[in-house]
C-alpha cells in the first residue's frame, strides 16, 4: 500500500478521538500543539496534525480500536505501511492514522517509553517524572501532556509556531512548572534562548 503524499492532512479534533478511544484501557494523552490548547482552554492557532501519545505496549488496543485507519511508520523522513497485526520496529516512535477513504492523515499516534508510572523524556532519559504529573485532563475531560513537557519537545526547534506557543504559555506557567522548564532546558539546551525570559 502506497502512503499518499506527507502533507495531505485533515486531522480530527481532540474531541473526536477521545471520543473513538472513551473506552481504551491503555494510557494516552493528547501531546503537541494540541496538548497547548487543551491547558489554555481554547483553540490558540491552526493545527496541521493531531499527535497522541500511548505506550508501545498498548499499539495492538489502539490499532483495533482505530481500525477505521490504515496505520504507516513514520522514521527518518520514510513513511511505510505496517500491517495488521504486526508491531512497529523498536526504533520506530511514530505511526500516522490514513483514512484511506479520503486519503488523508488523521492522526499521529507517538509511541513513549517509560512505564505506566514514569515519563522518560526520549531525548534524554535523565530527565523523568511520575507519569501523574505530566498527564492533566481539560476541562471536557480529555487527557493531555503537561505544557512544561511540551515546551521541553518544541524547544529543539525553535520554529515560528513553537516560539509563538512559548510566548502565549509563558505568562500562564505557574512558579512550579517555570522552574522544571527551566531546569530541563538546562540539561538538554543550556544555551537556549527561552531561559532568559523564564
Amino acid at each position: 500500500m502506497n502512503p499518499v503524499s506527507d502533507d495531505a492532512w485533515s486531522p480530527w479534533r481532540p474531541s473526536e478521538l477521545a471520543s473513538r478511544l472513551k473506552h481504551a484501557s491503555g494510557l494516552w494523552y493528547v501531546v503537541g500543539g494540541w496538548a497547548l490548547d487543551l491547558w489554555h482552554g481554547r483553540q490558540t492557532r491552526e493545527h496541521e496534525d493531531l499527535e497522541f501519545a500511548i505506550l508501545p505496549e498498548s499499539v495492538p488496543e489502539f490499532r483495533e480500536i482505530l481500525k477505521e485507519l490504515d496505520f504507516f511508520t513514520v522514521h527518518a523522513g520514510v513513511i511505510e505501511y505496517l500491517e495488521p497485526g504486526r508491531s512497529p520496529p523498536p526504533h520506530v516512535s511514530q505511526l500516522w492514522g490514513l483514512d484511506s477513504g479520503t486519503a488523508r492523515w488523521r492522526v499521529d499516534m507517538m509511541l513513549e517509553r517509560g512505564t505506566p508510572s514514569t515519563w522518560i523524556y526520549k531525548r534524554d532519559t535523565s530527565i523523568q517524572a511520575p507519569r501523574s504529573e505530566i498527564i492533566r485532563i481539560s476541562d471536557t475531560g480529555i487527557p493531555y501532556m503537561a505544557p512544561a513537557a511540551v515546551l521541553l519537545f518544541k524547544a529543539k526547534y525553535l520554529r515560528d509556531k513553537d516560539e509563538a506557543d512559548f510566548a502565549l504559555a509563558l505568562p500562564r506557567l505557574d512558579p512550579a512548572e517555570r522552574e522544571t522548564l527551566r531546569l530541563w532546558l538546562e540539561l538538554v539546551h543550556p544555551n537556549h534562548q527561552w531561559l532568559a525570559a523564564l
